[in-house]
């Protein structure tokens, strides 16, 4: 069985991902490909396909938002991620348990007792026919009925009871605001259907792989998911990292050679850096810490494949001006390389604005 070092890990987690070189595929493609983009911050998803592709305009995705090809709602880990809305019609039901988990975790307490099932219900007559609610309003819709009950709870709990998605301008480009709610069904003009891991494993190995059963299940937010990569055993190719440890992966997928990697930006909460129980194929332990902070993962910049630190980005509409700062944990091994790549985040993010780029130590 070959053992796969760190640095080959690195190299092919970076070509599954389009972050050796930027890809010309279309935005549906690469959506397709990643499977499902967090989306918790608007633009997240944006600079993901940005630093990923080699063409992308904003006005792409925000497209493919308006005509219902690409939807956004809870998914992988019951968090907001954007998908196709043919992927958002099984995957939403798969996560299913991942999302009663967490409403369980943080509402079980206030909702004991409650029958969430006719919840479910009531929630759906007030969302049918089209109509759309924000969080708020279809809690404070639901408390009519239940006038006793925490507000708040009802609110997070029909979204983890129900399939709802987030219709656009919501989640576009530097668009913010309440966050509204409408029947994933009726909006995507589809049913959505049960479907099996498997798919999702095979779809998340094509993206990730190789890797093992625990990296799939911090990805995706299923458990005892063990079953289910042995049903697949016979159909997967079979490797091992340094640590001994399992690592599937779908036949015929390359495994590149060793060789440089360009220098990316990453946003926070990007799908790699989540992708991973055991992330030190692209930073060390001590670094994980700095980047993933509770519920908080911060935007990275990798260099040579690593991350070497991290980035924040401030854009002054009235001033016209957009600042770049990159708080590097070590002297970067190439800074014209990284001053050249923050030059071309900056045009995309504010073109036309004065830029700047800062780099700094790591204060830490």
């Amino acid at each position: 069985m070959r053992v796969l070092d760190r640095r080959t890990l690195n190299r092919a987690a970076l070509d599954r991902q389009l972050l050796l070189k930027r890809s010309d595929m279309s935005v549906r493609d690469a959506v397709a490909l990643l499977v499902a983009i967090q989306a918790q911050e608007n633009n997240v998803p944006y600079y993901c396909l940005w630093t990923r592709l080699s063409a992308f305009q904003q006005q792409e995705l925000t497209d493919l938002m308006n005509d219902r090809s690409v939807v956004r709602g809870s998914i992988l880990r019951g968090t907001q991620h954007m998908a196709l809305a043919d992927d958002y019609r099984w995957l939403r039901p798969l996560v299913q348990e991942c999302l009663t988990r967490g409403r369980q975790a943080a509402f079980g307490r206030v909702s004991q007792g409650w029958d969430l099932d006719e919840l479910a219900i009531e929630a759906r007559k007030l969302l049918l026919d089209g109509q759309v609610l924000t969080r708020p309003q279809l809690a404070r819709a639901l408390a009519e009925r239940w006038p006793d009950r925490d507000v708040q709870a009802l609110g997070w709990s029909a979204q983890a009871v129900l399939s709802v998605v987030h219709p656009p301008p919501s989640g576009t480009w530097n668009v913010g605001g309440a966050t509204p709610f409408a029947l994933a069904e009726e909006w995507i003009g589809e049913p959505l259907y049960a479907d099996v891991p498997a798919r999702l494993i095979r779809r998340y190995l094509a993206a990730f792989g190789p890797a093992s059963v625990k990296d799939f299940q911090m990805w995706s937010g299923l458990r005892r998911m063990d079953a289910a990569f042995e049903e697949l055993r016979p159909t997967l190719r079979v490797y091992k990292d340094e640590n001994g440890v399992e690592l599937f992966d779908l036949p015929g997928l390359p495994i590149p050679d060793d060789g440089p990697a360009p220098v990316r930006f990453l946003p926070g909460f990007d799908n790699l850096v989540l992708a991973y129980a055991d992330r030190t194929r692209l930073m060390t332990d001590e670094h994980r810490k700095i980047v993933c902070v509770g519920a908080i993962t911060r935007p990275t910049l990798l260099v040579d494949g690593r991350v070497h630190g991290l980035w924040t980005l401030k854009h002054d509409r009235k001033a016209g001006s957009a600042t770049l700062t990159i708080e590097r944990f070590a002297p970067l091994p190439d800074e014209p390389a990284v001053e050249e790549e923050a030059a071309r985040l900056l045009e995309f993010t504010a073109p036309g604005a004065d830029h700047d780029v800062r780099i700094t130590p790591w204060p830490g």
